[in-house]
């Protein structure tokens, strides 16, 4: 049987062609301010793509989308390469705009709150907190970037650029999927305060959801029981590495990234494990955890 052909290597996914199909494989790869740092923290691409296939296999609003399935076919060369790291998917053109959903005010949207009052230009009600809970989740679309950051989009940016059908199926899509997962992750005791979706079009023009779905790394997760507005939360993502490497005064955000200690990579290991359990109701078994 053929080898899958590597098209890309992203800063913490590699992508593949399979005969008619696309495989996206996590890798334990962790970037910070867009650098890929030197040590990875393993199993964590098992552990998010654990977290995707729940989300793709349980919530009915992501439905239709582009995955196919989550085992190695038989016969695959070096199947230790993909397992428990692989997503089978349908090719999908992505669309030019990336969908965001914020139900609290945190990162870049209080950033600019307590600026101008806004968040990525939506006026919000004066007085809240940071990390506070919005009154209605809103949808802020940004730009998908080839290199560098994503940039905010106006409602009338992104619809200019996708057309006002597909701008409306989007943002419905989004709000409805955002508003599921925060239902579902309320329940387990955890607080889902922003994320990221995808979207792209399949050979017939038909919507699919694409790319990874409700993750740590797509996703702002906090734990309910130590919420308080006010403050930035604790988190279940990659901010545990970001507080490190805040803590540095010799590292300029450059590449090469720094070495991580061992107890930054086991406490990021950790808050990706936990998030895992509780999310997912279990945790796959990882290689050298």
């Amino acid at each position: 049987m053929a080898a899958p052909v590597l098209l890309r290597s992203g800063k913490v996914r590699d992508i593949y062609r399979w005969n008619d199909e696309i495989w996206l494989v996590a890798t334990d790869r962790i970037s910070a301010y867009d650098v890929i740092l030197p040590n990875p923290i393993p199993g964590k691409g098992i552990l998010l793509t654990s977290i995707s296939k729940f989300w793709f296999e349980t919530l009915p609003a992501a439905r239709p989308h582009h995955v196919l399935g989550f085992d190695v076919p038989a016969g695959v060369p070096h199947p230790e390469k993909y397992a428990g790291r692989l997503t089978r998917c349908l090719p999908a053109k992505p669309l030019t705009v990336e969908c965001v959903v914020r139900g609290y005010l945190a990162g870049s949207a209080w950033e600019e709150y307590k600026k101008k009052g806004s968040a990525w230009g939506r006026p919000l009600p004066q007085g809240l907190r940071e990390s506070e809970k919005l009154p209605h989740p809103i949808f802020t679309p940004t730009t998908k970037a080839e290199a560098g950051h994503d940039l905010p989009m106006t409602d009338a940016e992104a619809d200019k650029e996708l057309g006002a059908t597909l701008f409306q199926q989007i943002r419905d899509r989004s709000l409805s999927l955002y508003e599921t997962a925060r239902t579902h992750a309320a329940k387990v005791g955890i607080l889902l305060a922003d994320t990221k979706f995808e979207f792209g079009t399949d050979e017939k023009g038909s919507l699919l959801l694409i790319d990874e779905l409700l993750t740590p790394d797509s996703s702002r997760f906090w734990p309910a029981d130590s919420y308080r507005p006010g403050g930035s939360p604790p988190s279940f993502d990659k901010q545990f590495v970001r507080d490190y490497l805040s803590s540095l005064k010799d590292w300029n955000k450059q590449p090469p990234g720094p070495a991580l200690p061992p107890q930054v990579i086991q406490g990021t290991l950790d808050r990706y494990r936990e998030a895992c359990r509780l999310l997912t109701g279990g945790e796959p078994p990882l290689p050298h955890a």
